[in-house]
Parts: C-alpha cells; sequence; structure tokens
C-alpha cells in the first residue's frame, strides 16, 4: 500500500469508513449555515460517563439482544452496539426511503437535482466523496486528550459472551451528535418497534420494509431537529441527501454515522463522526507500523484504552464540495482535521474504527477531548472463538477420491531412564567385554564422539616430565644448578619472545629447575648437535673477586686442574 491509493478500497480496509466520514463532511460544510439549530458547546461535556452507574457494565443494558443498535441512556449518553455476528441481509434500502422522504415532504427538486428526473441517487449529488491527505503543514496537532490515553492505565477483561455471539462492542456518544444510521440497524439485523406491512403487498421483505419504514422516520426527525426554523426545503434537501447514502453506509461497515453541530461563542462549528467494524488481522504493533509507513503525512501513536492497545492517527485531509451541492454550484475544496482511532477486537480479525473530523480547527481541543471520552468507553465482549480471518487454513480432500479422516493416536509415553544412586558421571568409562555384549545380527555403528576421561588423580596444573635417556654411565651426574637461566627448558621462555601457539593454555613452569639428563658419549661417526653450554658448580660465586694471574709454579697447577674436567671450570 502506498501514499497514493491510501484511500482507494483495495489497498485499505478502511477507505470506505473514510469514505463515509467525509462524505458527512461535505453535508454539514454544503447543507448547514447560520439558521441551522445547534446545541451549546457545553453539551459535549455536560454530561459525565464515568460517574454514571452504568459506566462500567455497559453489557447490563437492557438493549436490543441482536444489534447492532444505538440508544440515548439518560444522563449517560447514547450507547452504541455492533457485533461480528450479525451482518444483516444486506437488503437495499435507500430507494425505498428517498421516495417515502419526498412523499413526506410534497415532492419537489431537491437541491443539485432536477424534479421527474427518475429515482433520486447519490450519483445525482456527485457522492460520495473520497478525501485527500493535505499539506503536512495543515495538520492538527496532537491534543493532550489524546495524548493522555498514551500513560499506563488498567485495561477490562472483555465480557464472555455465549457461543456463537462472535465479538462485541459497546461505547458511548457524548451528546451533541445527530445519528444519521438507523436505530434498530440495517435490515435483517434486529426486531422492530415498527410493524412490518401486513402481507407484505409490494412484495418487499416484511423486515426490509420495517427497516426502511423505521429509517425513514429517523431520517425525518433528525432533520427537524437541524433545520426547526428553516423551512420544509432545507429539511427534504437534508433527509433525501442522507437517505440516498443508507446503503452506502452499510456496505462500508458503518454501524453508526452521526452529525455535530454546535455554536461555541457564538460561531457555527460542525464535525462528522463515523464507528465502523472492518476485517484487519493484523496486531496493533504492525497495525500502527503500517499506518505510520503508509500515512507519512500523519502523526501516528500507540496508546492504551481501557478495552486494550489502541493506535490513534491525526492528520490533515483535503474534502471536495461537490458543485450539485454548494451554494454557487462550483466545486471547491475544504480542509478538515481528522483523528482516527484503531482498536482490534479480541477475535483477532476485526477492527473497530472511530474517527472524527472537523472544518474548524480553531475547535480542535474541543473535540478532540470528547473523543478521548468516547474511546475510554468502549467495553468488549467474546464468545472465546477466533476469528475465522485468522484460522490456519485446511486442506480440502478432493472430491474425486474422498479418504476419511486419519484418527489421531495418543503418543506413547517413553518410561523415563534413572541412573543409580551410586552413579558418578565424572568416572572413568568402563569398557565392556566381549561376553558382556549382546549378539546382534549386524554391527551397531556407534554414534557420537569418543572423548578420553582422565584418571580420577589427574593433576592438569602438574609439570609435565621430560623424556628419559638411557643412562650408560655407571654413576650418573647430579643435576647441576643454573643461577642464570642459561639453560632453558621447552616450556619456559624468560624474555617472552616465544609467542604462545594457539591453542589449549600452557601450564606454569615448574617451580623446581629442571633435572638435566647425564650426558652420553656420541658414537665416533655419529654427528653431535646443538652447542655445548658449561653449567657452573653448585657452589659458584659470581660476586667472588677475580683471583691474580697465577706464577709460573701455579701455571702446573691450573693445568693440572685442567685435566681433572670440565665440573671445575665455570666459565671453560
Amino acid at each position: 500500500m502506498t501514499q497514493d491509493v491510501q484511500f482507494s478500497a483495495e489497498a485499505n480496509p478502511f477507505a470506505a469508513a473514510e469514505q463515509v466520514c467525509a462524505t458527512l463532511g461535505t453535508l454539514t460544510d454544503a447543507l448547514f449555515d447560520e439558521r441551522t439549530s445547534r446545541h451549546p458547546a457545553a453539551s459535549l461535556s455536560a454530561l459525565r460517563p464515568a460517574e454514571h452507574p452504568a459506566s462500567e457494565a455497559l453489557f447490563g443494558l437492557p438493549l436490543a439482544p441482536n444489534g447492532p443498535v444505538h440508544a440515548a441512556v439518560d444522563r449517560l449518553g447514547t450507547v452504541l452496539t455492533a457485533g461480528t455476528a450479525r451482518p444483516g441481509t444486506g437488503a437495499r434500502v435507500a430507494d425505498r426511503v428517498t421516495t417515502a422522504l419526498h412523499t413526506r415532504y410534497g415532492g419537489g427538486a431537491v437541491r443539485g437535482a432536477i424534479a421527474d428526473r427518475g429515482t433520486t441517487s447519490a450519483a445525482l449529488f456527485q457522492l460520495p466523496v473520497t478525501g485527500e491527505f493535505a499539506d503536512p503543514k495543515l495538520r492538527p496537532p496532537f491534543a493532550p486528550a489524546l495524548a493522555a490515553l498514551a500513560a499506563g492505565q488498567q485495561t477490562r477483561q472483555p465480557v464472555e459472551l455465549a457461543t456463537g455471539a462472535g465479538a462485541e462492542v459497546r461505547l458511548v456518544v457524548p451528546p451533541g451528535f445527530h445519528p444519521l444510521t438507523s436505530p434498530g440497524g440495517p435490515a435483517g439485523v434486529c426486531s422492530r418497534t415498527v410493524p412490518a406491512p401486513a402481507g407484505g403487498a409490494d412484495g418487499v421483505d416484511p423486515a426490509t420494509a420495517a427497516a426502511a419504514e423505521e429509517l425513514t422516520g429517523h431520517l425525518a426527525e433528525v432533520a427537524e431537529e437541524l433545520f426547526s426554523g428553516d423551512g420544509p426545503e432545507q429539511r427534504r434537501d437534508f433527509a433525501v441527501i442522507s437517505a440516498t447514502l443508507a446503503d452506502l453506509v452499510h456496505d462500508a461497515g458503518t454501524v453508526y454515522a452521526g452529525v455535530c453541530a454546535l455554536d461555541v461563542d457564538g460561531r457555527p462549528s460542525d464535525a462528522a463522526l463515523v464507528v465502523s467494524l472492518a476485517r484487519h488481522p493484523l496486531p496493533i504493533t504492525a497495525l500502527a507500523t503500517e499506518l505510520a509507513t503508509v500515512r507519512r503525512h500523519a502523526e501516528v501513536w500507540t496508546v492504551l484504552l481501557p478495552a486494550g492497545p489502541a493506535a490513534v492517527l491525526v492528520e490533515g485531509r483535503t474534502v471536495p464540495v461537490p458543485g450539485p451541492l454548494s451554494a454557487d454550484g462550483q466545486r471547491r475544496w475544504v480542509v478538515t482535521s481528522a483523528v482516527e482511532a484503531f482498536v482490534p477486537l479480541p477475535d483477532g480479525g476485526t477492527v473497530l474504527c472511530v474517527q472524527l473530523s472537523t472544518a474548524q480547527p480553531e475547535d480542535w481541543d474541543l473535540y478532540t477531548q470528547a473523543f478521548a471520552e468516547l474511546l475510554k468507553s468502549v467495553q468488549f465482549g467474546w464468545d472465546g472463538e477466533v476469528s475465522g480471518a485468522v484460522r490456519a487454513p485446511v486442506p480440502a480432500t478432493p472430491a474425486a477420491a474422498p479418504t476419511p479422516a486419519p484418527v489421531e493416536k495418543e503418543p506413547e509415553e517413553v518410561p523415563a531412564q534413572l541412573p543409580p544412586e551410586d552413579f558418578n558421571p565424572f568416572a572413568p568409562v568402563a569398557e565392556a567385554s566381549p561376553a558382556d555384549a549382546e549378539p546382534q545380527a549386524a554391527p551397531a555403528r556407534r554414534k557420537g564422539t569418543p572423548v578420553m576421561v582422565p584418571p580420577p588423580d589427574f593433576n592438569p596444573f602438574a609439570p609435565e616430565s621430560l623424556p628419559s635417556t638411557p643412562d650408560t654411565s655407571p654413576a650418573a651426574a647430579a643435576p647441576a644448578t643454573d643461577p642464570f637461566g642459561t639453560v632453558t627448558a621447552d616450556q619456559s621462555d624468560p624474555f617472552g619472545t616465544t609467542l604462545a601457539a594457539q591453542g589449549p593454555a600452557v601450564p606454569p613452569p615448574p617451580s623446581a629447575p629442571p633435572a638435566v639428563p647425564a650426558q652420553v658419549a656420541p658414537a665416533q661417526d655419529a654427528p653431535r648437535k646443538g652447542t655445548p653450554v658449561m653449567v657452573p658448580p653448585p657452589d659458584f660465586n659470581p660476586f667472588a673477586p677475580e683471583s691474580l694471574p697465577s706464577t709460573p709454579d701455579e701455571a702446573t697447577e691450573t693445568d693440572a686442574a685442567e685435566a681433572s674436567g670440565p665440573e671445575t671450570r665455570p666459565f671453560g
């Protein structure tokens, strides 16, 4: 999904509901004027739903058992309920309601339409309209009331519903909004107080006829409220144009569509509110990431409502006003500020979408406060069944070759092998004798890598012993000390000139000097290897004063000492 198609139904599952919200904004901008009856701005916050006794138990209110339906509750507001298991029959009612309203108001041409030119439809008014993203500089701020939703708070558990009831949502719409959807919902959804025509003389299903009759009376009542100070023409125009959108609203998954007309400090202010359900299996984190990626001109936050996590989007939208609806007959554009919340239902495949838009940015804080209170009132009910949209697909069996379903066998229990009490995992492995081995038909292949287990008295830090040299002399010479370290063993390096090889660590040198083996006289024809080193005697003192040159008599003694052997010549 790219930025160019963010409002297309093919790429955005919420595009249809957003189109309904944009169309309602067009109606308020084109049909509302200074003579429109308006509620005071305080009506949005006059009631405090949190203080109502039923505010925490909306599912305990005696509403219709199989909504969606909305009903006004004293001192609380309009309680709306909608569910996934009540889609209705989808019967078309727009033409029937439009004809009934024309008759009710005595006929005549509706604004933008020509009289006696066939059935009045939404296409005659160039409806519905699709909004587009506005310049980022026109984006409204993320209001403090919306930012407060990001603070941690306790969440409610979904109310347990009967099996087959699916997922259901209830919320409270504040006073001041006029619903354009029928209180009883679309055709085939719930029983109505308006009786169906006896016998269905015109061939219409009685439930569809009852739904059309109820919507006709409801739209006429809303028109009387909004245009009580105007003539019948303004009421007819608003009621008939709203009736042409009835099928569009139902097809978009909208369960509530309303408009608001307020008087804010002596000036008019309008807003549109749409509540809908859409199929969207992504979790809230993935949904918020997708919204932030696709709608680069919007600001997306992840918040925590009492009903659970949600994503809230704020953006500016440009909405067209078609020429047939404008006062001068010219098409124009209106920039609106929009806030949209996405709340996943417990079934894992449905998302509640609530959005509000207004063309008065100066009243943004007023409407966002009411919007935040609406989101806090959301409560869920659930029968515990996961939505079919997120269930794993089951491969179908070909009809030509049906096969019985395999019977699943319980896994066999494997007895656990427990070691004996005197088992020592560090003891050396004893090799089994051939007599103990059981006869096998074929030699078994041993698995794994053999490991050499050291003996129990093994000391890894003991000095390594040098290889012994056969002693051929009658008596082995006593080991001589090496005070200057001229004789070095292979494992010592006093000056660190030899780099350690890569591999296991070399044990430290022994504390005692190594034993030097006795020298063996080489054979006559065998070449001698290495460099001979003169080892001083044990009583050698390198700090003793040097002796004076010897006299001729002492020279004879020195020659005799040289003939005695190399042991008495410390420096050769």
